[in-house]
């Protein structure tokens, strides 16, 4: 029975990884419903292996480029670690609901394969925005004052492991657009309990990779929390304002808010050393 949980449990985060990034799992994972619902509590896991990997990127750039020509590779990087997928989701997002047509065809748009002007011009600003306070943070190393500073490394972390924490709350918490189809309907039945082991599970990464950078356990407990705080209004503000357009929420939309909040706690970092 231990041995059939354990190997239940590696699906699901092997399920997270392969899902939500392109980094190869050399395990053939079965993705039926079961396992989906499963591997939501480990989407924080796949956060921490692209915020490790951009860690080590950004630590060996460093030393090679100057920050804006390090700052670009890294997003492109970041791009790459997922296939572009949650990047499709904003520019979809942003073709359909800044369209402000009816909420079917809204839909309809954001089904589409082809970009439209709206979302190329929000992919642009947003990899700008991006590549902008990677370049910042590079420049600056640690993000603070000397006494709360949040080192890069924790700072990939952190972005990657909320962010992916918050698409598995977002599938949970609100009801599909689209009954019945799209990506979202791959996940029927995540439940609080999924929702809770996500949560905990990105506290004890945000707070192991701050205190393994030399943070003091207060600033470490101090910043994890707040990292929680920021992600989970953000997160709800986001949502529900996609929820009231759509009528629910899609694939492309859980993708939105992902980069979008990815965005959101580099921004924070970046304006907490400016004002410390």
């Amino acid at each position: 029975m231990a041995h059939m949980r354990l190997r239940e449990h590696g699906y699901a985060i092997a399920a997270a990884v392969q899902f939500l990034t392109r980094i190869p799992v050399p395990l053939n994972v079965p993705f039926t419903p079961p396992v989906l619902t499963r591997s939501i509590a480990y989407f924080p896991v796949a956060g921490l292996a692209i915020g490790t990997l951009l860690a080590a990127a950004s630590w060996l750039l460093s030393h090679l480029l100057p920050p804006w020509p390090s700052a670009v590779l890294l997003v492109a990087l970041w791009a790459a670690l997922t296939g572009g997928l949650h990047l499709d989701g904003w520019m979809d997002t942003a073709d359909g609901v800044l369209s402000h047509r009816s909420r079917e065809r809204m839909l309809d748009i954001m089904k589409d394969s082809r970009v439209g002007a709206m979302g190329v011009l929000a992919a642009v600003l947003l990899l700008m925005l991006k590549a902008s306070l990677i370049a910042e943070l590079l420049t600056a190393g640690d993000a603070g004052s000397e006494a709360g500073a949040i080192p890069l490394a924790a700072v990939w972390i952190l972005a990657c492991c909320w962010s992916r924490s918050w698409m598995g709350a977002a599938i949970a918490w609100w009801k599909t657009a689209r009954q019945g189809e799209g990506m979202a309907n791959l996940f029927n039945g995540v439940n609080n309990k999924n929702i809770g082991f996500s949560a905990i599970l990105s506290l004890l990464i945000s707070f192991a990779a701050l205190m393994i950078n030399e943070v003091n356990y207060m600033n470490a407990l101090m910043i994890a929390a707040s990292a929680l705080i920021l992600t989970v209004l953000a997160g709800t503000a986001s949502a529900a304002s996609l929820n009231r357009k759509l009528g629910g929420l899609t694939g492309d939309t859980y993708g939105a808010m992902n980069e979008a909040l990815e965005t959101l706690l580099l921004l924070a970092v970046v304006i907490w050393r400016h004002i410390g």
